[in-house]
């Protein structure tokens, strides 16, 4: 049975683009990650870790994902949106590709590309992930997008880092990192 995401997973290696690609999102506990094209909670915290994380690097996301971003293209990282429909004319400060194969492929020359979302993106790259960077929100939000199912028995936590609501994050969170288990 023909299975696109180990097709993905061999042309990618075969190509020999040797990033290391990481899945980093913020999930609440049961999965939300987007309501109305918007972050269902505000945890400065997760910004500025995310941030930190992924300055420098290649993103992968979702043309929605993109729309939402409140400033356009994210700053000091290479932005490279999904998209079926392509711009006329100049991206101003992003490059688009049609596939998940050819995003990879822009990124080809990064040492670190972050697959950023939305929920259909994060299911399309769960098998070729090496590492994913989740800050678990300890809560349930209302919300009409859905990080995929992890099945935990191929992730290994590598590390955490715990965290109790404060003046400016109103939620406990966690910054969990897992490794793809070989």
């Amino acid at each position: 049975m023909f299975v696109y995401e180990d097709f993905l997973l061999f042309t990618f290696r075969k190509k020999n683009i040797m990033s290391k690609v990481s899945i980093i999102a913020a999930v609440a506990d049961n999965f939300a990650i987007g309501k109305s094209n918007k972050l269902p909670w505000h945890l400065p915290a997760d910004l500025k870790h995310f941030k930190n994380l992924t300055t420098g690097s290649a993103l992968v996301m979702g043309k929605r994902t993109f729309e939402s971003l409140p400033n356009g293209p994210l700053p000091n990282r290479k932005n490279i949106v999904l998209s079926s429909t392509f711009n006329e004319g100049v991206c101003e400060g992003y490059f688009e590709a049609n596939s998940i194969e050819d995003a990879l492929e822009l990124c080809s020359n990064f040492e670190q590309i972050f697959i950023i979302g939305g929920a259909a993106v994060y299911r399309q790259t769960m098998e070729i992930a090496d590492y994913m960077h989740i800050t678990w929100v300890h809560a349930d939000f209302s919300a009409d997008a859905f990080f995929p199912a992890i099945d935990f028995s191929k992730w290994k936590e590598v590390s955490r880092e715990d965290f109790t609501p404060d003046e400016k994050n109103a939620y406990p969170y966690s910054f969990v990192a897992y490794e793809k288990v070989k």
